[in-house]
């Protein structure tokens, strides 16, 4: 009879799975546990690696949330009244030489014609881009107030400043409209094409070469739109304006473009194959599977990537401040000059007074900007991931 005779080695300092020995060469060693092995081993250099990711984390979140706080601080002012009044320069009092002070009769003037009553009408009327509009004298200093925020004009250095944002808050959705129509269907159908169509060493040379578009500094692609773009569409449509919301909208399609292209070719490719196989079982052309299968399977992550787009495009500033001409039109011609609340803070932000009520406007419409951001990315997240991700799967919501 054969008999083996185990013996166990005694555990280490260190707490470590203790390896046994057996009598018979042909047993595999085994690994007896215990309490201490099974604890959580850690030396010094991973300890602190791990608190130092964990505190620049940590710290990269306080100072968003502190660059979040001190926009708002800057936009409280404006509603609270306590923005700073601009230094009115008093009117110099006569010297008198001689004798001493002697005050002045005070002149009366004169009326001519029939009297009656001489309230002078305050109604003033402005005239910004060949429309004309009326408002009242005694309001152009109230500033603060919804309805002078929601006005029809921005003319911030005056005598008498408007800070209407209606015009901007219109440039900048016309700009985003525009860009959306030319950088979407190019973007997702380039990505239909190269996740469905094209052989693989095509892929490999169409993938990068989209991407490396993404990289371009947005000053490059504003100077191509200022110098290229807008003297070609100029002598193509025959307008007057040079820069135009059509000029911008076009260049900022080629800064949204990269993005799209590249969540909605990931997303395609991540389909599940047996769709294509089943659909191509069925007798579906490639075509029929890419358009009916691929294409709705992949939905969810397409408005995903639309979402980005408009975001990537509702915060640029250096593309439409070269190619958009900058004038704060109300106008639905897309072929007229625009303003957009970027470019707004871009342009205005380096000569504004501190504490100055347009200094004030300016963070309001950095709030603006933010709580859109904010609005897009809850919507891509809890809508996409949650409702969309879920039916596509075959889930109830």
């Amino acid at each position: 009879m054969n008999t083996e005779d185990t013996i166990h080695s005694q555990e280490d300092n260190s707490g470590l799975p203790v390896k046994e020995e057996s009598a018979s060469k042909n047993q595999p060693a085994r690994f007896v546990f215990s309490k201490e092995s099974l604890k959580k081993q850690m030396r010094p250099a991973e300890f602190f690696a791990e608190k130092i990711i964990t505190g620049v984390a940590f710290l990269s979140i306080a100072i968003i949330i502190l660059i979040f706080l001190f926009v708002f601080r800057e936009t409280i002012p404006i509603f609270s009244g306590k923005t700073a009044k601009k230094t009115e320069i008093s009117s110099a009092k006569q010297e008198v030489y001689g004798g001493g002070e002697t005050a002045a009769p005070a002149e009366k003037q004169e009326v001519y014609g029939a009297t009656g009553d001489t309230t002078k009408d305050t109604t003033v009327t402005a005239k910004v881009g060949g429309l004309s509009y009326k408002e009242d004298e005694s309001d152009a200093g109230n500033l603060v107030t919804v309805k002078g925020l929601t006005g029809k004009i921005w003319m911030p250095v005056s005598d008498r400043p408007r800070y209407g944002l209606l015009p901007l808050i219109i440039g900048t959705f016309k700009i985003t409209l525009i860009s959306i129509l030319f950088a979407g269907p190019l973007a997702i159908l380039a990505a239909l094409f190269s996740a469905a169509f094209a052989p693989r060493w095509m892929r490999e040379i169409i993938k990068p070469a989209i991407e490396i578009l993404a990289g371009f500094p947005s000053v490059v692609i504003g100077f191509f739109a200022l110098i290229v773009m807008a003297t070609f569409f100029q002598h193509l449509f025959g307008y007057e304006t040079r820069l135009n919301a059509f000029v911008g909208g076009v260049a900022m399609a080629l800064a949204a473009i990269p993005i799209i292209f590249t969540v909605t070719e990931d997303v395609m490719t991540a389909v599940p194959a047996t769709y294509k196989e089943a659909s191509l079982a069925l007798g579906a052309s490639k075509w029929q599977t890419a358009f009916f299968v691929t294409l709705p399977a992949a939905a969810p992550g397409i408005f995903a990537a639309i979402l980005l787009g408009i975001g990537r495009i509702f915060g640029e500033t250096m593309i439409v401040l070269m190619a958009t001409g900058n004038a704060a039109l109300m106008s639905m011609n897309p072929f007229e000059s625009v303003r957009t609340l970027s470019a707004t803070i871009g342009a205005e932000m380096a000569e504004v007074v501190f504490g100055d009520t347009h200094y004030n406007v300016l963070f309001l419409i950095g709030t603006l900007l933010f709580v859109f951001t904010f609005a897009l990315n809850a919507t891509a997240e809890f809508y996409v991931k949650g409702r969309l991700m879920t039916r596509s799967q075959g889930r109830k919501s």
